[in-house]
């Protein structure tokens, strides 16, 4: 057994040496998890065992998001479990459930395609208590993940889940439609920092050559699934938004942009032109 102070100092400094950001912040909270505590929890610790942790910060080590060596992520305020299956929420995400309670929406019906973790679905339901939503998957692990967090949240009898492409099975229209889509171009998606390229899902995060791919796909099919005066606010990588802006006007929509609070252009609402 050693002080907890020191196992949170050997830890910082082990992470710092791996080239992790906030090192200090991660040692808490790797060690918290190792320990099965919280944050809070861990003052309360006066000693710990190395072989406790050793573990869980060997992974890290190798760059593994603690997100996946937690299995936890907040989102919106609200607890998700992840997994391997999906992407790890972010925070720039959170712009895109902004972006709907400044609309003036009050939806019914909400889809989230390429749902995930189904933060975005299930953050939105939270919102919006009178709304029933759908959340699809090309992945059938990250269905039923996000099944799961629905259950978590107290969610379950307002959304249901499925394993599928897009919207292809779906024939119902919504007033509400979210995505973050993949919209990596192929080729920057080996560079990115090794918790992303080494350990996110690949499909998750590859837009094809211009990163356009999966906006294509999901602004070809808006117009079978979206109501007459609903919306669709889906996320944008950095200077997608005027290829974004041409694809929708091209299909019939007007598009407005929402940026996050780094000033980037991160969503795009879409609604049919009038």
């Amino acid at each position: 057994m050693i002080p907890t102070a020191d196992a949170l100092n050997q830890i910082t400094a082990r992470l710092k040496q791996a080239g992790i950001e906030e090192p200090r912040r991660e040692a808490r909270l790797l060690l918290a998890a190792a320990l099965g505590l919280s944050a809070g929890g861990l003052l309360a610790r006066d000693a710990v065992a190395p072989e406790a942790y050793e573990p869980l910060l060997a992974r890290r080590e190798a760059r593994e998001p603690l997100a996946y060596i937690t299995g936890h992520r907040e989102f919106w305020g609200l607890d998700f479990l992840v997994s391997p299956a999906t992407l790890i929420p972010r925070p720039d995400t959170e712009t895109l459930v902004e972006a709907v309670l400044e609309s003036g929406l009050q939806p019914r019906s909400v889809l989230d395609l390429g749902t995930g973790t189904g933060c975005l679905l299930l953050a939105t339901l939270h919102e919006f208590r009178a709304a029933f939503g759908v959340g699809v998957d090309l992945n059938p692990d990250a269905a039923a993940l996000a099944r799961r967090n629905a259950t978590l949240l107290g969610l379950a009898s307002r959304a249901v889940f499925l394993a599928g492409s897009w919207a292809e099975a779906l024939e119902a229209k919504f007033d509400l439609v979210l995505s973050n889509p993949p919209y990596i171009e192929s080729a920057d998606v080996p560079g990115l920092m090794p918790e992303v390229a080494d350990y996110e899902p690949g499909r998750a995060l590859d837009g094809g050559t211009d990163g356009l791919d999966a906006y294509k796909a999901i602004i070809d099919t808006l117009p079978r699934i979206l109501s007459e005066n609903g919306l669709a606010v889906l996320e944008l990588g950095v200077g997608q938004a005027p290829s974004i802006m041409r694809l929708s006007e091209a299909a019939g929509f007007t598009c407005a942009t929402k940026r996050d609070l780094a000033g980037i252009e991160r969503a795009a609402l879409l609604r049919f032109r009038k």
